[in-house]
């Protein structure tokens, strides 16, 4: 284990030491997600006893959950979908002391899916079309790069009551033309369908975005924000806490969709991953 002394990033999160132990050793455990060190997954990483110094962790200039269970400090690191399987560093600060750890990324094959999508703009869209969804990243773009204070509660429920359609990861083909992996879990539910948060959290953003239609998103704290799309209907407000099984709105058809449903989407360390893994239980 290589061992990095001086670390300026020390400094940097050292601040917020005192403010993770005291929340730490008041936090109920939570259920952890599932460790799945694969592209889209996430890698749940043992960072030693609660009775140690609180640990920070980051990889690269981008900080990770850290958060407390069964006793054990335990950092969350969410792998980009376009990852290369392969060792991959991840610093963890403790005290006066920086650690590397290595997390070995597995490979993992996606299925494809082809999906005929009625409305050609969503599919190509026009120069004002584009300007629009530029605007719209820039917003989205800034939600997900949030980092808050807060110790994130990991076990979530389903958000809406229903099975669950097209999975996380899927390459898809609109219209015959490639496009982005799906980077989310769909609920098969019908318009007007309870959406309810999974998790206790403040809503970061909410609005009626071109691809995503009505949409809300949810800061659950330490960089973990997850999003509902396509909803009919929008009851919540940024600013607003809310708790676990709170509603946040009514599923529905809105943005690029083939039909009604929940597209729930899980944000970790600015990154997509399957938000089944966080459902999935020993």
């Amino acid at each position: 284990m290589q061992y990095l002394q001086g670390s300026a990033a020390i400094k940097a999160l050292a601040v917020r030491l005192p403010w993770l132990l005291a929340v730490a050793l008041a936090a109920p455990a939570f259920a952890l997600p599932a460790h799945t060190p694969v592209p889209g997954g996430v890698a749940v990483i043992d960072l030693g006893p609660v009775s140690q110094p609180v640990p920070t962790a980051r990889r690269g200039e981008q900080a990770l959950a850290v958060v407390a269970d069964k006793g054990r400090w335990f950092a969350l690191f969410g792998i980009p979908l376009d990852a290369v399987p392969g060792e991959t560093e991840i610093s963890v600060f403790s005290g006066s002391t920086a650690t590397v750890r290595n997390v070995a990324v597995r490979s993992k094959t996606y299925p494809e899916q082809r999906l005929t999508i009625k409305d050609k703009r969503k599919v190509d869209p026009d120069p004002d079309d584009l300007a629009r969804i530029a605007r719209e990243r820039e917003v989205t773009d800034t939600v997900k790069r949030r980092f808050s204070d807060g110790i994130p509660d990991t076990d979530f429920a389903l958000p809406a009551n229903g099975p669950l359609s097209s999975r996380f990861g899927l390459r898809r083909i609109f219209n015959g033309q490639p496009r982005n992996p799906h980077a989310g879990l769909d609920v098969a539910v019908g318009t007007g369908a309870p959406v309810k948060a999974p998790a206790a959290g403040v809503v970061a953003n909410t609005g009626d975005y071109f691809f995503n239609g009505n949409t809300v998103f949810i800061d659950h704290g330490q960089g973990l924000i997850t999003a509902y799309m396509h909803l009919s209907r929008i009851d919540v407000r940024t600013g607003q806490t809310v708790k676990r099984g709170e509603t946040l709105g009514a599923a529905g058809g809105t943005g690029r969709v083939t039909g009604p449903h929940l597209h729930w989407a899980v944000i970790l360390n600015n990154t997509a991953v399957d938000p089944q893994l966080f459902l999935m239980r020993p």
